[in-house]
């Protein structure tokens, strides 16, 4: 199924299925996109993101800060963006940035559901072909 799920998809489309799998924040999709997406409006974009979430695929979640085992910091998806805050949300291009200050803290960062990920990732019965 992922196989034929994954290239069903658009190279936008993509593009926000790569970042949730990383868990990388929404600006981190610049990277990820292609020259002609570059250029769409960020409502549009947004609009890709969003069949996405409705789809049950990815998250929107804030950056919190983290503590590892050792003591080192970093961060982690945190709270949850409800999905009737998140057009709103997504239409403030300043979310569409890395941040000023250098810290990721509060930022939207997209993750991969259990449902995404059976689109990401290979089934064993596709690996075994």
């Amino acid at each position: 199924m992922s196989e034929h799920e994954w290239q069903a998809l658009t190279k936008s489309e993509k593009a926000f299925m790569v970042n949730s799998f990383e868990i990388d924040i929404l600006a981190g999709v610049w990277g990820d996109l292609d020259d002609p997406d570059q250029s769409r409006p960020i409502n549009e974009l947004a609009g890709i993101l969003l069949a996405l979430i409705d789809r049950g695929w990815i998250e929107v979640r804030r950056v919190a800060p983290w503590t590892s085992p050792t003591g080192e910091n970093g961060f982690q998806p945190g709270e949850l963006v409800p999905r009737d805050q998140l057009s709103a949300v997504l239409e403030d291009a300043a979310n569409w940035e890395y941040p000023d200050d250098g810290s990721w803290i509060g930022a939207l960062t997209l993750v991969e559901t259990e449902a995404g990920k059976k689109i990401t990732r290979r089934s064993p019965e596709e690996m075994a072909e």
